[in-house]
């Protein structure tokens, strides 16, 4: 089973299909949320048509996660989410909930094709990028473009973008860094910075850029 702990996102062809889900539950029920996500995600990597299904918690806000995964097609997720492995996460976290959970699909866009190898107390950013629809080629253009010269970065273990198959002007980049302060210099770098100018006069939202560690 590939996981996003040791390997890029993608493996799989073209088919693919890679989902993004925002889960936010009470503060004081982090812990509990927590166990059974760990629950959900080994039961999910047993799953064959799973190619990689990682768990991430918020770094400044502990009750925040985000559930990374990749399938072999869409058909295989959609068999997935009436599985026993979901229907029990959806039950466990049903009381739990601040907010119902937020679930993004996508294609490919740029995947680092090398595997590279992750240790434990690597630092996630997932951000999602809404660009207003008659720009998005040129958005599509700029963030390929920042994951080429990302993955360049020291410190960077992996830098992934991700478009979204129902609204394809949005996209989730997902970047993987040694350290914090590999973040922060990639942060520093001149073509972020060049690449965050260019991105501003075609912003369809606020730039939701949120820092994640792995669920042991």
């Amino acid at each position: 089973m590939a996981t996003l702990a040791v390997t890029p996102l993608a493996q799989g062809a073209d088919a693919t299909f890679y989902t993004a889900t925002y889960v936010e539950v009470v503060p004081p029920s982090a812990a509990e949320a927590a166990a059974s996500l760990r629950q959900y995600r080994q039961a999910s990597r047993a799953d064959t048509s799973a190619l990689c299904v990682d768990v991430l918690q918020r770094i400044d806000r502990p009750s925040q996660f985000v559930i990374l995964a990749a399938w072999t097609d869409q058909k295989a997720f959609e068999a997935h989410t009436v599985a026993t492995a979901a229907k029990e996460l959806r039950a466990k976290l049903g009381r739990l909930l601040a907010s119902p959970n937020d679930e993004r699909g996508h294609n490919s866009l740029s995947i680092a094709s090398a595997s590279a190898a992750r240790s434990a107390g690597v630092m996630y950013a997932v951000t999602h990028v809404d660009v207003i629809p008659p720009r998005k080629d040129d958005g599509l253009a700029l963030l390929e473009h920042l994951a080429e010269a990302s993955r360049r970065d020291a410190g960077n273990v992996g830098f992934d973008v991700l478009q979204q198959t129902n609204r394809p002007n949005h996209f989730t980049v997902v970047e993987v860094w040694a350290d914090r302060t590999a973040f922060d210099a990639h942060v520093m770098a001149a073509h972020t910075r060049l690449f965050r100018e260019q991105l501003a006069p075609m912003n369809g939202a606020l730039y939701d850029e949120r820092l994640y560690t792995a669920l042991d």
